[in-house]
């Protein structure tokens, strides 16, 4: 069977309320083999943790603050945060900016994008980068904090070819691929044409961004194979070997 990785999936979400086990099972049954559990704040931490603890090898969980999460008060959270430092995880993140939904606590967001970009260093962890009208700072973050050898993905990347090329100087990134690129008129279906197969990585963002033809619907770990068969289609490749190299991306990225 063909094998893929979800790289960043909520199967926790309270949207998959008594229902995340089935909800692995069905990716499972759909090839995807693993799937990287990014977290969000205190308040879904340890479910997160406890649906990972019920599946090891099957799902890898991460420790992450969340850009909408954070406020004035967002040290108080952070250190709610480290008190689960000594868990094994594969990544910081999902971490980052917003500027969507508020660009009332920006400087709040940048300061505690740093801290976890520090965070990571001092683990050896790659980070997954949550960026919502914020791809500038956040690459001015980045090229800052250079001397801290970063590594790590753009999760739901919508950047540009060369936005994806300045991102690339900083270091061993990847763009995630998700859901959006099944949609019609999404500039990412043509800007993947321009961006190495070998620096791209699956997720699906459930339970959102669903892809064409589920789209409407909760969005699942099992419906990996609907945006590789986009991506494959867009890059001219077969589905096998779209799935080997993404595969292999998140196998190197995350060490799993």
């Amino acid at each position: 069977m063909t094998e893929f990785i979800d790289t960043h999936t909520h199967l926790y979400d309270e949207a998959f309320s008594g229902e995340s086990d089935a909800a692995i099972a069905r990716a499972e049954e759909a090839g995807v083999t693993r799937m990287v559990f990014p977290d969000i704040d205190s308040k879904t931490r340890e479910e997160m943790f406890a649906v990972a603890d019920r599946h090891p090898g099957t799902v890898f969980p991460c420790l992450g603050l969340h850009p909408t999460s954070i406020d004035s008060n967002w040290r108080e959270e952070y250190g709610k945060m480290l008190e689960w430092a000594d868990r094994k995880v594969y990544a910081i993140g999902e971490i980052g900016m917003d500027c969507y939904w508020s660009r009332e606590f920006v400087e709040e967001q940048k300061e505690a994008l740093k801290a976890q970009l520090r965070l990571a260093h001092e683990k050896g962890l790659p980070v997954i980068i949550h960026s919502r009208e914020a791809t500038g700072p956040i690459i001015d973050i980045i090229e800052e904090c250079r001397h801290l050898d970063l590594r790590g993905v753009f999760h739901a990347f919508s950047g540009s070819a060369e936005t994806f090329r300045r991102l690339s100087r900083c270091g061993e990134w990847y763009i995630g691929i998700g859901g959006v690129i099944t949609y019609r008129k999404a500039s990412i279906a043509e800007t993947v044409k321009e961006i190495p197969l070998e620096r791209i990585v699956l997720e699906t963002d459930s339970p959102y961004l669903t892809p064409v033809p589920k789209r409407g619907s909760r969005n699942e770990s099992s419906y990996i194979p609907y945006i590789a068969g986009k991506l494959a289609a867009q890059k001219g490749l077969g589905i096998e070997e779209t799935a080997s190299v993404t595969t292999a991306n998140a196998k190197a990225l995350f060490g799993i």
